[in-house]
């Protein structure tokens, strides 16, 4: 019998060079194809946030990439929050 994997929240802050290098577009089919939920949008100070829900190994996967992004990113430092899902999202989206 398979053990029932915890749910879990992550927000994660990315600074660096995130933007204009399709961060979020890229974000969006890692977090799609890991089968995650939330959201992930640009900052107005140059960052891009996202929020990402599900099995853990899936979501630590996740912030894994976070760490290096697409291959034009230079990502300088990733703020992780650990949090307590909510089970709020029906899907991920790129939020603007």
């Amino acid at each position: 019998m398979e053990k029932h994997e915890e749910t879990v929240r992550a927000e994660v802050v990315i600074s660096g060079r995130v933007q204009g290098v399709w961060f979020r577009g890229t974000t969006y089919d890692q977090a799609r194809a890991l089968g995650l939920m939330g959201w992930v949008k640009n900052r107005w100070d140059g960052a891009v946030q996202a929020v990402f829900e599900g099995p853990r190994s899936k979501v630590q996967q996740m912030v894994a990439w976070c760490h290096k992004g697409p291959r034009l990113a230079r990502v300088e430092s990733v703020d992780l929050k650990w949090k307590q899902a909510t089970g709020e999202f029906g899907g991920f989206s790129i939020t603007y």
